[in-house]
């Protein structure tokens, strides 16, 4: 007999909950306060099931709603929470200040202070989340610290922090749980230690079977092993139900590593048709993503500093500034690739890819002793870096 699985069976429940509550929408006059909780619950579909389609639907009622009865801090707060997950940083901005309140609740001070990192802002972000554990120790506030402690290379004090919000959470936070744990085997993948990874994911799977997140961290780990048959398969099943570019283009980046252009060519094709859609959609979130496709994949200088500049317009961090410098390498304007990776390095993260890039950049205007020792220290945090990697 089949038993449903855990994600399955959410979800399940969120649509018994979205038809109960659906009439609410248009109601006249409309019923807030039901009304609100479906529009919560549309995005909480779209959160798990990672689709875009269901993130626009989402949209488009909060929109309908908000214009309905006004900026409502519930309602201004989940467009701010949509914003940011798709990099619209001026957007989250502007849907905080409808409702000013929201800068004095916990919730809208979490997001103030990832935009401060999304911002290069590191000091002011760093006090900012240490402020916000002190009056809110929850669970998401000490993984938002985790996180930034792991950019900073401070991967004890990321561990123990991600360890203490384990401990915040319920026993009906299984989701939670299984995330916490995705974090914690994406450090250490990205520390190379494949074997603590794969038990971090695998602990994920039991708190919360069936998420197709486990699974694409599973495939990735698979590919920096060198599984590659194993990964691609993965990644195909993810893709069934997660018609992503970027996970497209993984597989086809895959099978160029292997050696079988013939293979790949056809999902590049995919994943680049698919971010173009999604920017002529109007939509920001695959900017870095189109950096990285014309820097790495399929090199066109011209089109990957395209890119990159609308990205770090967006949010002007190490990441946007590293993704500017690779563009600016391929497309052999050197000494401007040098004064963006210089802004990224200046920011104290300590990332094996940025200290890699860094090494190439350095070598190309002859600065050969700094390009040895990022090399080294590239190393020094992943023993492996040379193998397959994933870009996010």
């Amino acid at each position: 007999m089949y038993k449903p699985q855990d994600y399955e069976l959410e979800l399940q429940q969120i649509d018994k909950h979205l038809a109960q509550l659906e009439s609410s929408i248009d109601s006249k006059p409309v019923d807030t306060e039901k009304a609100t909780k479906y529009v919560f619950r549309l995005y909480h579909r779209a959160s798990i099931t990672g689709s875009f389609s269901e993130f626009d639907r989402t949209e488009s009622a909060i929109d309908s709603l908000i214009a309905a009865v006004g900026p409502n801090e519930d309602l201004c707060l989940l467009k701010a929470n949509l914003d940011f997950k798709f990099h619209r940083i001026p957007n989250v901005k502007r849907d905080l200040a409808m409702a000013p309140a929201l800068s004095r609740r916990a919730e809208g001070k979490a997001l103030l202070a990832d935009i401060l990192f999304q911002e290069g802002c590191y000091t002011e972000a760093a006090r900012a989340y240490e402020e916000l554990i002190e009056e809110n120790r929850t669970w998401d506030n000490l993984a938002r610290l985790a996180y930034f402690k792991a950019k900073m290379g401070d991967t004890e004090s990321a561990e123990q922090l991600y360890l203490e919000a384990e401990d915040e959470l319920t026993a009906k936070e299984m989701r939670s749980y299984a995330w916490l744990q995705l974090q914690r085997g994406v450090l250490d993948l990205t520390h190379g230690r494949y074997e603590d990874a794969r038990a971090h994911y695998m602990r994920a799977n039991q708190a919360y079977s069936g998420f197709w997140q486990v699974e694409e961290h599973m495939a990735e780990l698979l590919a920096a092993q060198g599984e590659f048959e194993q990964a691609i398969a993965l990644y195909k099943q993810v893709l069934e139900r997660v018609p992503r570019p970027d996970f497209q283009q993984t597989v086809g980046e895959l099978y160029a590593f292997m050696g079988d252009a013939g293979q790949a060519e056809p999902w590049l094709d995919k994943a680049l048709a698919g971010y173009l859609a999604s920017v002529e959609a109007g939509h920001v979130h695959y900017y870095h993503h189109l950096t990285d496709f014309f820097a790495d994949v399929r090199p066109d200088g011209a089109e990957a500093v395209k890119w990159a500049y609308k990205d770090l317009a967006l949010r002007n961090n190490y990441a946007t500034q590293s993704g500017l410098a690779w563009a600016l390498y391929t497309g052999t304007k050197i000494d401007d690739a040098t004064r963006f990776i210089d802004q990224a390095l200046s920011s104290g993260v300590q990332e094996c890819g940025l200290f890699a890039l860094a090494a190439k950049i350095y070598l190309a205007v002859g600065r050969v002793a700094e390009s040895e020792t990022f090399l080294s220290k590239a190393a020094a945090i992943n023993p492996h870096y040379e193998n397959f990697h994933v870009h996010r």
